[in-house]
């Protein structure tokens, strides 16, 4: 197992409340608790969407604290994917993020989705993405990693993100990098390479407009930008 396999089992282990990782959210969801106290209070209850969730990511928060709120979460994954039975406060569905088709204008009091932007496709994929995350909500609390951070958060390797494409190629089909293992294919090694396109602050201000873009450091540096629009 290589160095960044287990930088990426400890820092990403969202198990555990005492990984790197755990920690970081735990911290970033603060305007997005205030988000739900403010929607609980003006209409008794939320309807949230998170698209391109888990239901794991909800553990951060007290399932307690989503019962007394009257909290109700769709999670939204594309087609194909395996959905569980609906439970709780959580209703499971599929939609591609960039079509969200199936659901009509507002109709949900907050839309939420954690490093989902950057996986959907090309830039034109990604303003689609924007637009129908806005369609669906007035508002929103969108979270993405930073482009310029010098960790590539995926592949837990210094710098690859800054590589062109061929670069990267050889890089996954020669090493095990972050969560993933050697491409044994050119196909396999275009699709890691294209795994994700990391937007800068920039970028994230043009995709949602109306929002404040915040940005989550860690040890002082831009790690990533939460859009958010109360």
């Amino acid at each position: 197992m290589s160095i960044t396999s287990i930088l990426a089992k400890r820092i990403s282990n969202y198990d555990s409340p005492a990984s790197v990782g755990s920690k970081l959210r735990a911290k970033r969801i603060a305007p997005l608790l205030a988000m739900i106290e403010g929607v609980f209070n003006a209409h008794g209850c939320v309807n949230l969407i998170d698209i391109g969730g888990t239901e794991q990511y909800w553990g951060i928060v007290p399932m307690q604290y989503l019962l007394d709120r009257k909290v109700k979460i769709t999670i939204v994954n594309i087609p194909g994917s395996l959905l569980p039975k609906d439970h709780g406060p959580f209703t499971f569905a599929e939609s591609d993020g960039c079509d969200l088709a199936g659901f009509k204008d507002r109709s949900f009091h907050i839309a939420h989705s954690n490093s989902v932007v950057e996986h959907v496709g090309d830039w034109g994929r990604q303003v689609q993405f924007a637009k129908e995350l806005e369609r669906v909500s007035p508002a929103y609390f969108v979270q993405t990693p930073n482009f310029w951070f010098p960790i590539e958060p995926h592949f837990m390797t210094p710098f690859i993100h800054w590589l062109p494409k061929p670069t990267r190629m050889w890089l996954v089909t020669h090493f095990r990098l972050g969560h993933f293992k050697k491409a044994e294919s050119v196909g396999e090694a275009v699709m890691l390479a294209e795994h994700a396109r990391l937007l800068t602050h920039e970028m994230m201000q043009y995709l949602f407009k109306d929002a404040e873009i915040l940005t989550e450091r860690f040890f002082w540096l831009p790690k990533s930008f939460i859009a958010v629009k109360k």
